[in-house]
């Protein structure tokens, strides 16, 4: 049973210590491949590190995206887009544009500024025929409005999904997967009962880690290897196998990071 982790932050100091033995067993745990969403200048040397590093290790492959993070939307963004674009057209190969979006949560000073770094971004998706990772914290319905002025040209996921049912179902009348990740686990979520009412083939697993870690490690560090919990407790909410939830979701991830 192979899985895929679409969304995991591994390269940030919460896993410098033990970084070894969590790729280690997020192997054990059957991972076959995660994908790195970037956040801002900060960090962008270490992902593109952490996934260079993996090149040599065949049985899990750590594989790079490259944008701005809605709250790294600040004064200085067009600086910042602008060397997301000189990442984008250097020799190191992205899987996606993410992760962007818009987040109405933490600071709403940036809200016209995110809109125009989340749609330049899309842009350059599209200009390079790349899927994006949007992150859609308090925004969901802001973030579908955005994508659809592009008509069809951008695909891509929307990551942590953590809206309504009629938005889940605008978001896959787009071409969108959803990401379920820890989420799933927690009791008054909503969210196992909004998956229940869709197809598994709209779904990808991620786990967002070090954040938002499942049942029973909740409270703790989240790790990669914890993507097998998700797959458990959607089959279990979807009564399928876990062998099946990991078939269809790794084939999904396959389809939209456009893998060989």
């Amino acid at each position: 049973m192979k899985l895929v982790d679409t969304h995991c932050h591994l390269y940030l100091q919460e896993f410098e210590n033990d970084l070894s033995v969590l790729i280690q067993q997020a192997q054990q745990n059957g991972l076959d491949k995660i994908f790195l969403p970037a956040i801002d200048s900060e960090t962008h040397e270490r992902l593109i590190a952490l996934s260079k590093l993996s090149i040599q290790n065949s049985e899990l492959r750590i594989l790079p995206m490259m944008g701005l993070h809605p709250c790294s939307v600040k004064e200085n963004f067009e600086k910042e887009l602008k060397l997301v674009e000189q990442y984008l057209n250097s020799e190191t190969k992205f899987y996606a544009v993410g992760e962007i979006g818009l987040d109405y949560h933490w600071d709403l000073n940036f809200k016209d500024e995110q809109r125009i770094a989340f749609e330049k971004q899309v842009e350059m998706a599209i200009d390079r025929k790349l899927p994006v990772v949007i992150h859609s914290r308090k925004s969901t319905q802001d973030c579908i409005d955005a994508v659809n002025k592009f008509e069809g040209r951008v695909k891509g996921i929307f990551h942590c999904f953590g809206g309504t049912l009629e938005e889940a179902k605008q978001i896959i009348d787009l071409g969108f997967y959803l990401g379920i990740g820890g989420v799933i686990t927690y009791k008054n979520s909503g969210l196992k009962e909004i998956i229940q009412q869709l197809s598994l083939e709209n779904l990808v697993l991620e786990t967002d880690a070090p954040y938002l870690t499942p049942v029973p490690h909740r409270g703790k560090r989240n790790e990669p290897s914890y993507t097998r919990l998700v797959c458990e407790s959607i089959a279990l909410a979807l009564n399928k196998t876990n062998a099946e939830v990991a078939e269809v979701t790794s084939r999904n991830a396959q389809l939209i990071f456009q893998m060989n």
